[in-house]
């Protein structure tokens, strides 16, 4: 019962983790309002790496600067 409940919640993290990415990423994209969207980026990055571990794991991956 417990490896299901961890399944579950691994699934549903995970589900977290790809929305946040989708508005992560369109806030870095949006000219709209760069302050609060820098804001938001901050507290999505401070929440996934409290999920996580990694503050980072919602980076690009494929970018030549520091790319992992």
């Amino acid at each position: 019962m417990r490896e299901l409940d961890e399944a579950i919640r691994a699934e549903r993290i995970n589900a977290d983790l790809a929305e946040l990415a989708r508005l992560r990423k369109y806030l870095l994209s949006s000219r709209v309002a760069p302050l609060a969207g820098r804001q938001l980026i901050d507290a999505i990055d401070d929440y996934v790496e409290k999920l996580t571990g990694d503050r980072r794991s919602l980076h690009a991956q494929n970018h030549s600067i520091g790319g992992g």
